[in-house]
C-alpha cells in the first residue's frame, strides 16, 4: 500500500465513502434478513456495495431472480424514505468542494432517487456525472459502472482513481483497471492502493499538467 496516488479523474462511490448511511442500511436489511430466516449480522456483511437484488442472490441463491428484483423495489422505496441518521462521512463536505472543478463522477449501486435523497440528507452536492443503478446491467462487483463513469468523463480507466469502502466496490474498481482509495474500516481488509480512515485523512492537490495528487495524511 502506498501513501500517494496521481490521477486525472476521480470516481466516487456514495454509501460508506462520502455518505454514512449505515444506520438506514442496517435497519432495512436487518428486518429483511430476519423476515427470511437469515442471521442478520451475517447478512449485513454482504449488503455493502451491491445492488439489493444482487445481495439477495448471494444470501438466497436458490430463489428466483424476479423475486429478488421485486423485493429490491420495496427495499429501495423504504431506504429512500428513511434518511434518519444519514450524514456525511467525516471530511466529505470539504472533499466534495475540493473536487467540484475537477473531473469526477458518482458511481453508486443506489438508484437515482435513493442517491438524490441521501446526498441531500448529507448536505453534499450531486456530481453532474453520475452512474446509478438504472445505468448498468450488472451490479458491483462487476466493473460496468466504473467503466461507464470513466467513459462519460472521457478518461481511460488507468487514469482514474476510484474511491470505495466495500469489498464488492473495490473488486469492481480493480476489475475496471483502476487504482483504489479505500475509505473506512471495511476497505482496509481489501488492501486498497491507498487507505484512509475517513476523508479528513486525505490531502488533495492539483497540478499544472491537470493531474490530481492524493495523499494519505
Amino acid at each position: 500500500m502506498t501513501t500517494a496516488l496521481t490521477a486525472r479523474a476521480l470516481l466516487l462511490d456514495m454509501d460508506g465513502t462520502i455518505v454514512n448511511s449505515d444506520a438506514v442500511v442496517e435497519r432495512v436489511w436487518r428486518a429483511w434478513a430476519i423476515e427470511h430466516g437469515l442471521d442478520a449480522d451475517e447478512a449485513l456483511k454482504t449488503v455493502h456495495g451491491r445492488q439489493g437484488y444482487a445481495t439477495m442472490a448471494v444470501l438466497l441463491p436458490d430463489r428466483p431472480m424476479e423475486q429478488n428484483h421485486a423485493d429490491n423495489r420495496v427495499l429501495l422505496a423504504q431506504e429512500t424514505a428513511d434518511t434518519d441518521g444519514v450524514v456525511p462521512v467525516a471530511g466529505a463536505p470539504a472533499f466534495m468542494a475540493a473536487v467540484a472543478a475537477l473531473p469526477h463522477a458518482l458511481v453508486t449501486s443506489a438508484d437515482l432517487a435513493l442517491a438524490t435523497a441521501r446526498m441531500k440528507a448529507a448536505g453534499l452536492p450531486m456530481p453532474e456525472v453520475r452512474v446509478t443503478a438504472e445505468c448498468v446491467g450488472a451490479s458491483k462487483p462487476d466493473p460496468e459502472g466504473f467503466l461507464k463513469g470513466a467513459a462519460e468523463l472521457g478518461f481511460a480507466p488507468e487514469d482514474c482513481v476510484a474511491f470505495e469502502d466495500s469489498e464488492a466496490g473495490i473488486t469492481a474498481a480493480r476489475a475496471a483497471g483502476m487504482r483504489v482509495v479505500g475509505v473506512g474500516p471495511r476497505a482496509a481488509a481489501m488492501a486498497p492502493d491507498l487507505h484512509v480512515p475517513d476523508l479528513t485523512h486525505l490531502t488533495l492537490t492539483t497540478h499544472d499538467d491537470g493531474t490530481i495528487g492524493l495523499r494519505a495524511a
